[in-house]
């Protein structure tokens, strides 16, 4: 990956509807090039996707929750529990990890009274789940933008 490949990423993380034409503009190339670059960037597992950025509270979304959860810890139940939140839409991101808590997860529902329907419900409620841990998002201090490309990524090997 390059340096025009990276602007490229750079350029369709601020505005993934920018046409072909625009990018090949911004990044100094003619169309062309451009797309046979972003194809190849598609092609090589790079660009995962385009999505749109939706306003939580117009689409009736806007009381967030970031939830620890702890499951047993056997492979039998994570396996299940993380099978299982495929299914349950309010949960938006979830994420294993290392230590305890062993799971978080963000939620996204319309009010106290829809999360409370929904911990009572299904996530106290799933197979293997030990113990679950709330904390409602007061404001979004930073919003998500992408990942940054920079041509070397800090690392703390010298």
């Amino acid at each position: 990956m390059d340096a025009i490949d990276r602007e490229i990423l750079r350029e369709l993380q601020a505005d993934g509807r920018l046409s072909n034409h625009e990018l090949a503009q911004r990044v100094g190339l003619t169309p062309s090039p451009c797309l046979r670059r972003v194809r190849r960037l598609e092609q090589d597992g790079v660009i995962l996707g385009y999505h749109a950025a939706i306003s939580p509270e117009a689409v009736g979304r806007g009381f967030e929750v970031l939830v620890s959860v702890e499951v047993r810890r056997d492979r039998e139940a994570v396996e299940a529990f993380e099978a299982a939140l495929q299914d349950i839409p309010d949960v938006v991101e979830a994420y294993r990890l290392f230590g305890s808590p062993g799971c978080l997860l963000r939620i996204a529902v319309a009010d106290l009274r829809a999360y409370e329907r929904l911990w009572i419900e299904k996530l106290t409620a799933l197979s293997g789940v030990t113990e679950v841990n709330s904390q409602i998002v007061m404001k979004r201090v930073k919003e998500p933008s992408g990942l940054p490309v920079d041509h070397r990524p800090l690392t703390t090997d010298r």
